[in-house]
């Protein structure tokens, strides 16, 4: 996979991500304790038309960095860095969860770099409400590092998941999912879910100049609807759209997460010159 170098508050990052498709640029951004996996089935509904660029962010995938606390701005610096290095001059950007709020930043920091921006469960600023789940998360976390324990992941369904999924599902299935997820979560989830508290980005709303679609969960048991408004509310070109399911969408309803991405990306004009080819 290609990596690309560069310097973040106490030290260097090599990022690694992934490059697929011909077309505009499309970056994604993934969420607390996942990686560029994550992105998989919107790649391969779009890289017909996009070169999809997704990175794995410090405590996931392949990245490695100093191993301590990250910002939000060093977050989205990796972002822009595995762009640049893919030869993305502008891009369109999605992120989930903790990637929409990383993808909010470098949209609001760099705003001639972003031609449009779709932000899935993503919040304004941690609240006394979002960070006491937060702190939750690390105790969970915490207590699953001490004594090999699976609370964590057995938490993500309870919460990230919609009625849907509970109405298909059965107690064995779910249980799966559990011990599934337990062997998936991304190394650095602790350090991510630190930076998650962290973030603040109603200064950075009005700077953002991309179309931008504020895609909620309807079931969204994690980001409080007041987040998604504030969003809404902050962002000049921002318009809101739903999806029938949990936090968790990109895992609950692949096809329909990517269906609803698909459909507004391919509302945004397109130039022969940012056209990019993957060897």
């Amino acid at each position: 996979m290609p990596r690309t170098s560069l310097r973040i508050s106490g030290g260097d990052a090599v990022v690694e991500y992934d490059i697929t498709g011909t077309g505009p640029g499309l970056v994604l951004v993934h969420g607390t304790g996942a990686g560029r996996e994550q992105w998989l089935p919107l790649t391969g509904a779009v890289a017909d038309r996009f070169t999809v660029v997704a990175p794995d962010c410090s405590g996931s995938g392949g990245t490695t960095d100093h191993g301590g606390p990250v910002t939000l701005a060093d977050l989205a610096d990796e972002v822009l860095a595995a762009a640049d290095d893919a030869g993305l001059d502008t891009f369109h950007l999605v992120g989930h969860s903790l990637g929409a709020a990383i993808a909010t930043h470098l949209a609001g920091t760099h705003p001639g770099r972003v031609r449009s921006l779709v932000l899935h469960a993503g919040w304004a600023h941690t609240d006394t409400r979002l960070d006491a789940e937060f702190r939750y998360w690390l105790d969970l976390l915490s207590a699953d590092a001490a004594h090999g324990t699976s609370l964590f992941a057995r938490m993500l369904p309870l919460t990230a998941f919609g009625p849907g999924y509970w109405a298909r599902t059965d107690a064995a299935a779910n249980e799966e999912l559990v011990q599934g997820l337990t062997g998936m979560l991304a190394p650095g989830t602790a350090r991510q879910t630190e930076t998650d508290r962290t973030v603040d980005l109603r200064p950075l709303l009005g700077r953002i100049t991309a179309p931008t679609l504020v895609l909620a969960s309807a079931h969204d048991r994690i980001i409080a609807p007041e987040q998604q408004q504030a969003l809404l509310a902050g962002i000049p070109k921002a318009r809101y759209a739903e999806i029938d399911a949990g936090h968790g969408a990109p895992a609950e309803d692949p096809a329909g997460f990517a269906a609803r991405i698909t459909a507004f990306l391919d509302e945004q004009p397109t130039t022969p010159a940012e056209t990019v080819t993957v060897p």
